[in-house]
């Protein structure tokens, strides 16, 4: 079973995801790391060239890939839950956890992080911090029904999270264990 990271970019997902692989001794698999490996190209490369549908396709084909991956930890891509197969691919062997964070947390984490603007496209013209609410707002709802757990990280350390994670999928996999009746 996996480990699956989803939420908007700048809650935790890469950091946080590489810590619970170091703990958890398993691979880790960041999405968007395994589409530039593949294609050769930056995210925000293929969004400028190609535009964002032909990413979206390219992404639904590396989510049906890691989804038949076993005992990893993957870290998606912000956008991942905007399309339902990815979802459903995702669930199909693994728990999906959500991090999530303010969007003001959110805004001071991209613009401190050297990656947002040589990897991470505009995907509405707005500025950092509009686009951020706009596409919250716009994705919320999709998180939290994808969502095996939620967590938010706007205060707790990358390791509090991790610890948390741990907690959820141990209690997890304690209460699906089932019980044999007794016979008589």
């Amino acid at each position: 079973m996996n480990i699956v990271l989803i939420g908007f970019r700048g809650t935790g997902k890469s950091s946080i995801g590489k810590l619970l692989s170091n703990q958890l001794k398993r691979d880790y698999i960041d999405t968007d790391e395994y589409i530039g490996n593949s294609t050769g190209k930056t995210i925000k490369d293929i969004f400028l060239e190609k535009g964002e549908e032909v990413f979206r396709t390219i992404e639904a084909e590396a989510v049906a890939t890691v989804s038949k991956m076993d005992n990893q930890i993957i870290a998606t891509g912000g956008g991942v839950i905007l399309n339902n197969k990815n979802v459903t691919n995702l669930k199909s062997n693994g728990t999906l956890i959500l991090l999530e964070a303010s969007p003001e947390i959110i805004h001071l984490r991209l613009s401190l992080d050297d990656k947002t603007a040589d990897q991470r496209p505009s995907l509405t013209g707005k500025e950092a911090f509009e686009e951020i609410k706009h596409l919250l707002d716009k994705r919320l709802p999709l998180y939290n029904k994808a969502a095996d757990h939620t967590i938010n990280t706007s205060l707790k350390s990358p390791e509090e999270v991790v610890d948390e994670i741990i907690m959820f999928i141990e209690d997890s996999q304690k209460s699906n264990k089932s019980v044999k009746p007794h016979i008589k």
